[in-house]
């Protein structure tokens, strides 16, 4: 997934099916896409006849921003030090030379571009928190010394920033300046697949570009935004330069704004992501007052529900997800909550794909009592739990994420004789985990488990990555301690006559993780 670096803009518009009217005070200066300040389109069939009119009252209120960041990099070594070559490579512009002796961190200049829009007259800006965050390529040596904000008419303005919000990536620019033009933030709960929108930007440094498109899907998960991933998607042309630009409807109304793309060329091809406007206007009111963004929090690890997964639980692959790991003295510790729960429903809310577990949380209010409504061996209970604060995300980075696709292993570890019955109904070889192999493998004496010692490469393990030297701790969330107790578990899903079992596996240090996988014939 790659960020569209853009900005966004938004304040509540009525438009064409909308019910509030704003009232404007006799002489004040009208938003650019204030009801009545567009005419609308006659209904026809198929597209619009033209944008123009569209595009030419809203671009005045789409601006670019640009960073300027300073990033400490470390020049390269010598190669060829301690060679006969040493000089001739420092003489040919190699590392190591006077400037660099040593291979001494330097300081260097860097410039990023996005998008971004005006919300109100005396300069108030929307965009993405990533546009004017420092750049990772800076390895966390970055800072950014100053964000300049240009309008249309080509304007310069350096930004100071109001308020910036991780989680959601939204934040709050204002310039010194007046009687500005403005967009407002429609209703973006009217938007339906199919709708046209018109996507206003700097894509590449080409400010004012606008392109248009349809909704191609709506509440679409893409895994990068925590209980913010549910986004419009679109086939309007986004590119890297448009994070943080509006997407409007065709009533001027800022409907979401774009944030990401999905693109394995790192260019548009049809699939673009914009933060809808009813998650993005209540964040951006709290960070122009000043207020901290405060979200609850559950305090666990969690799973989507894969088929194998599901499968070996004997449940829907698309309802619920999976506990993997309870945070203590958290929320959901506090209220009982276990790992290896399927989560089902929250506050009377199915678990989906589209309505995420994160998301339900994120939303409600730190302190909420929430009813939970989970599945433990088979049998559904409910528990009620008290939301904590969610933490910043850096501290989230740590605690909160699970990394499916970590190939991160400890090296080495001798292998043992594959256990015949795992290896038989799984593909895999098996090996009690003792204190001395526990150490070997870089983890604590302390772990109980089984250790990986042969895999079957045409096994569906192998498929689902397994390695040797990966510890499972409990089979069909059953520990496992030993050779002996994880065969006894897979025998009772073959007599079960379940198609595959679920294995919770740790590689090296990383959080273990749920893995189904399908037994032998």
């Amino acid at each position: 997934m790659r960020y569209a670096y853009g900005i966004t803009a938004a304040l509540l518009a009525g438009g064409a099916a909308a019910t509030l009217t704003l009232q404007q005070p006799v002489g004040a200066q009208m938003a650019q896409n204030a009801p009545g300040a567009i005419a609308a389109e006659a209904p026809r069939p198929g597209a619009p006849l033209s944008f123009a009119d569209l595009a030419a009252r809203l671009q005045p209120a789409v601006v670019n921003i640009s960073t300027t960041q300073k990033i400490q990099v470390r020049n390269g070594a010598n190669a060829f030090s301690g060679t006969p070559f040493e000089e001739l490579f420092k003489r040919f512009g190699g590392g190591g030379g006077a400037t660099d002796e040593g291979g001494k961190p330097i300081t260097r200049e860097a410039t990023s571009l996005g998008s971004g829009f005006i919300i109100s007259d005396d300069g108030y800006v929307v965009t993405n928190n990533h546009v004017i965050s420092a750049s990772p390529e800076g390895g966390g040596n970055a800072v950014v010394s100053s964000i300049t904000v240009t309008l249309p008419d080509r304007k310069e303005y350096k930004a100071t920033i109001v308020g910036r919000d991780q989680t959601s990536d939204l934040a709050l620019l204002k310039i010194d300046a007046k009687k500005l033009p403005f967009v407002q933030f429609g209703d973006s709960t009217r938007t339906r697949v199919g709708d046209w929108v018109v996507a206003i930007g700097n894509p590449f440094g080409l400010g004012g570009t606008v392109t248009a498109g349809i909704v191609s899907a709506l509440h679409r998960s893409i895994g990068i935004n925590g209980p913010y991933d549910r986004y419009i998607q679109t086939d309007a042309s986004i590119n890297q330069g448009n994070s943080g630009g509006p997407m409007f409807d065709l009533q001027g109304n800022v409907i979401g704004i774009n944030t990401a793309i999905f693109s394995p060329t790192g260019g548009n091809v049809g699939i673009g992501f914009a933060i809808p406007a009813e998650e993005a206007k209540p964040i951006i009111d709290q960070l122009r007052t000043g207020q901290r963004v405060r979200r609850g929090y559950l305090g666990v690890g969690i799973q989507p529900m894969t088929q194998d997964i599901a499968s070996s639980l004997g449940l829907a692959k698309d309802r619920g997800e999976i506990v993997a790991r309870v945070e203590p003295g958290e929320a959901a510790a506090r209220a009982g909550v276990r790992q290896g729960d399927v989560i089902v429903k929250v506050d009377n809310q199915e678990i989906t794909p589209d309505n995420t577990l994160s998301y339900i949380v994120g939303k409600a209010s730190v302190g909420a009592r929430l009813p939970i409504e989970l599945i433990r061996e088979g049998q559904r209970k409910t528990v009620t739990v008290t939301l904590g604060e969610r933490p910043p995300e850096d501290q989230l980075a740590n605690i909160d994420t699970l990394d499916p696709d970590s190939d991160d292993g400890a090296p080495g570890a001798a292998q043992a004789a594959p256990d015949q019955s795992t290896r038989a109904a799984l593909g895999l070889g098996l090996q009690t985990l003792t204190p001395d192999i526990a150490r070997r493998l870089g983890v604590s004496p302390t772990l109980r488990g089984v250790v990986i010692s042969y895999v079957d490469p045409s096994s569906d393990a192998a498929a689902n990555g397994f390695q040797p030297r990966d510890i499972i701790l409990q089979v069909n969330n059953v520990p496992v301690p030993t050779v002996q107790a994880a065969a006894a578990q897979i025998v009772a899903a073959q007599k079960a006559k379940r198609p595959t079992v679920l294995l919770f596996v740790q590689r090296g240090t990383n959080p273990p993780r749920y893995v189904g996988v399908q037994l032998k014939n």
